[in-house]
């Protein structure tokens, strides 16, 4: 199942996120490599800077994406403040072959 997963910064957060950053990064990289991060996003505010993040990923339950997040570097260092989770269907043009 293929889910949406927003997640908004807390607004003291930019620190943070850059101290986070690789980290984060990294453990997208192997999610990407085995085909379950489909596309992922900095969200980003009028001025271009990161406020958050979208990810669209594709993972077999609700549960699997709160293993993941629990674990994801923007969680455990308090980066977002809000995360939305949504499941989602990506459009049989945008999938990979």
């Amino acid at each position: 199942m293929q889910f949406i997963i927003m997640g908004h910064d807390h607004a003291d957060a930019k620190p943070r996120r850059a101290e986070s950053r690789q980290a984060h990064l990294d453990a997208l990289a192997p999610l990407k490599d085995s085909g379950r991060v489909l596309y992922a996003a900095a969200l980003l505010d009028d001025s271009a800077e990161m406020v958050g993040s979208m990810i669209v990923a594709d993972f077999d339950s609700r549960a699997e994406v709160d293993a993941y997040l629990a674990a994801e570097p923007y969680v455990q260092n308090n980066v977002w403040g809000k995360i939305d989770v949504t499941a989602c269907k990506v459009a049989p043009s945008f999938a990979k072959k």
